[in-house]
């Protein structure tokens, strides 16, 4: 089941607009399931960030986006779906941070994530409070962390809903919206996989700056 996964995201990186017309014309609206399952797992399952640390959440809704503006998928439908997927996720992360958090953080072994993603989480979340909530959608691994962190450190439900709401919509509002708009462009559609790759690394830079601030620390 992973190789199948990671197959599925080295082409999804090459060739992503390929891979998802292929989805849509196989299982046609099932599509929308299998997007929203992607987003749920990634904001919602904890164990995420160590099976699968690099599930393509932000280069997906782009794309899915994208397509949107060629009428492969309807934007009043996938928008609006994967709002609600990504908050969903991040309800039942919540929970699941406030149940069994202490069990899971205090375990000695790296049975369901890596303490390593905790920590960077932690520190993360230390510097920005409870807005980390939401620019955590943004950072890959952390957006799967935080709201367990949330959870299991008994931030307040109100307050961390609130943040989580507000950052679905922007999460997937606006990457998605950039998609849909960029697509009108030729350049961009021709040249989609350099788009994917920025956005891969515009996403990964506040964890690649952490890590290097971090090492720089210890020598």
């Amino acid at each position: 089941m992973l190789e199948s996964i990671w197959n599925f995201i080295i082409d999804f990186v090459s060739k992503p607009d390929q891979v998802l017309l292929s989805i849509i014309e196989k299982y046609n609206n099932w599509v929308y399931v299998f997007l929203f399952a992607i987003i749920f797992a990634e904001t919602g399952l904890i164990v995420a960030s160590f099976l699968m640390p690099f599930l393509p959440g932000d280069a997906l809704i782009f794309t899915i986006g994208l397509l949107a503006q060629e009428e492969s998928l309807n934007i009043w439908i996938v928008i609006p779906l994967l709002m609600f997927a990504a908050i969903l996720g991040d309800n039942v992360n919540y929970y699941v941070g406030k149940r069994f958090g202490d069990y899971i953080m205090n375990s000695d072994k790296d049975r369901f994530i890596k303490k390593s993603h905790i920590q960077k989480a932690k520190d993360f979340f230390d510097k920005n409070g409870k807005n980390s909530i939401i620019i955590a959608r943004f950072v890959p691994v952390v957006r799967t962390i935080v709201p367990f962190l949330c959870g299991s450190t008994k931030v307040k439900y109100s307050t961390f809903l609130t943040f989580s709401v507000i950052g679905a919509f922007l999460w997937v509002g606006v990457i998605g919206l950039l998609g849909y708009n960029l697509g009108k462009i030729q350049w961009v559609k021709e040249n989609l996989d350099l788009m994917i790759w920025g956005i891969i690394i515009l996403a990964n830079i506040p964890l690649i700056k952490q890590i290097f601030f971090s090492k720089k620390k210890e020598v």
